[in-house]
């Protein structure tokens, strides 16, 4: 009889080795393409709005200014918080001109029915010259992963979506090749003991 040990034992492994690299890869890559196309179709849809993942989102840490709650070259996630929630000792980051600066509120000044708010950085000196009004807010402050900010800024290029997107074809094109292999195996092992069967017979 054609059994499966007959076959190169080597090449078996081969293929469990290779079977199990495609599902980690698949783990990986295919949650990184959906968060990396969701922000390059939100910065194409709003180009002048920092895009969200689920209404999170993220900046990289370039300044020394809220050393040592928030080191610099952490990735830090934001979340959109409604104005009535924002208290004083909530770490926010808010727009600043052309760039995103995430400073503490140290206090909240309301005039005529309109809140400001004062910021400062923890490793700062002094608070910052302007009040930031809720419309620069881009969100409050949830968690950091440390030292992760290249990172996050290497899944926000276009240039790792394209690059992502190939490896991921490369690997389902292995795998369905495998997978050809395989059903040539059994074809290959049916008609053998098929013949085997009428010899015997």
């Amino acid at each position: 009889m054609y059994r499966l040990k007959d076959f190169d034992k080597s090449s078996k492994n081969m293929h469990i080795m290779l079977r199990a690299i495609s599902i980690m890869i698949y783990i990986i890559i295919v949650p990184i393409i959906i968060f990396n196309i969701t922000l390059v179709v939100k910065s194409c849809l709003n180009p002048n709005e920092t895009p969200t993942f689920f209404g999170i989102k993220s900046f990289v840490i370039v300044s020394k200014s809220m050393e040592p709650t928030i080191m610099t070259g952490d990735a830090i996630f934001v979340k959109q918080i409604s104005e009535e929630n924002l208290k004083v000792d909530d770490i926010i980051s808010f727009e600043d001109g052309d760039s995103v600066n995430t400073h503490r509120i140290v206090e909240i000044v309301e005039n005529n029915g309109t809140k400001r708010y004062r910021t400062k950085g923890d490793n700062n000196k002094k608070a910052d010259r302007d009040l930031v009004k809720y419309s620069q807010i881009e969100g409050k402050y949830e968690f950091r992963i440390k030292g992760f900010g290249k990172f996050i800024e290497i899944l926000k290029n276009k240039i790792t979506l394209v690059i992502l997107l190939i490896i991921l074809v490369l690997v389902s094109a292995m795998q369905v090749r495998l997978n050809k292999k395989k059903l040539e195996r059994k074809e290959k092992r049916y008609k053998y003991n098929l013949e085997h069967r009428k010899k015997v017979l």
